[in-house]
């Protein structure tokens, strides 16, 4: 099964009741022992999108409020709100008797808009500066058998030499708190689902500047989809910034290779006994 058919099945969802559905975290789309949080948001997205009349979330909201174990869940969800040209609503994944994770969203149909295009978002000078063969494959065994995140295996990334901390010479000086890298589920041009999971697809960016941090949550991820893309391969930049007692944001921008801006994301994670971990980097 190709990378594309295989995310698909890994979204599959039994329908319990008109709004609650009941999945199965595949370990393939994990960090460690927990589902990984772009996962769980292509997850609800497909579960919102069955109840509401609309097929993509342009703009999604989801918190992580407690962790998602390796264990069957349900997703509830509600419809807030439903015009023709959009609709609103919310998914609660619930596992046992927790709330683990909220999501909310505005959803549209992209096939019926209309409206001016302008102020284009160009790619990044970085991703023309070398040549792709030139990037490095998102490895991190030389660090540790094993080290490499299952998720990250389910998919073709490769990163802008500068921006692999797993593979470089480390100079906290001079490194950027970023990565910039090619991305690919291969077999097919990514829907809304796949977008949703790549939005969170690139591991917390500060580690290029401080190198390995363990576990940084992420604690709640706004994505933007906006538009579908024109390429099986896009071009992802993400950016840190604003590090404030251990929180900081993470932006990413995803391009297609046609230079179309197919989404956006901003996420709020928090370095875990920071002090610690930094001052001793």
């Amino acid at each position: 099964m190709n990378q594309f058919d295989q995310f698909h099945s890994a979204l599959d969802l039994t329908q319990v009741s008109e709004s609650v559905f009941s999945f199965n975290p595949d370990s393939k789309y994990f960090v460690g022992n927990t589902p990984h949080g772009g996962y769980l948001m292509a997850l609800m997205h497909k579960a919102l999108v069955t109840v509401l009349p609309h097929s993509c979330a342009l703009n999604s909201n989801i918190y992580y409020l407690d962790r998602t174990d390796a264990a069957p869940a349900e997703l509830h969800v509600e419809m807030v709100r439903s015009s023709r040209g959009s609709s609103a609503g919310q998914v609660k994944l619930i596992q046992g008797e927790r709330l683990t994770c909220l999501f909310s969203a505005i959803c549209s149909d992209f096939e019926f808009m209309k409206g001016h295009d302008g102020l284009k978002t160009p790619l990044p000078d970085v991703m023309n500066s070398l040549d792709e063969k030139k990037f490095k494959v998102m490895n991190y065994e030389n660090l540790k058998k094993g080290y490499t995140p299952s998720f990250i295996q389910q998919l073709d990334i490769s990163v802008y030499p500068d921006h692999a901390w797993w593979d470089r010479e480390l100079s906290v000086e001079n490194a950027e708190a970023r990565c910039s890298a090619y991305l690919e589920l291969k077999g097919g041009v990514a829907d809304g689902y796949v977008l949703s999971y790549l939005s969170d697809i690139l591991p917390p960016v500060v580690q290029n500047k401080y190198g390995s941090l363990g576990w940084v949550p992420t604690l709640s991820l706004t994505t933007n989809i906006r538009q579908l893309p024109t390429t099986s391969k896009l071009f992802i930049d993400g950016i840190a910034k604003d590090i404030n007692k251990g929180y900081f944001e993470q932006d990413c921008n995803i391009w297609d290779l046609n230079a179309n801006l197919v989404a956006t994301s901003r996420q709020l994670a928090k370095i875990l006994k920071s002090e610690e971990k930094i001052s001793s980097s």
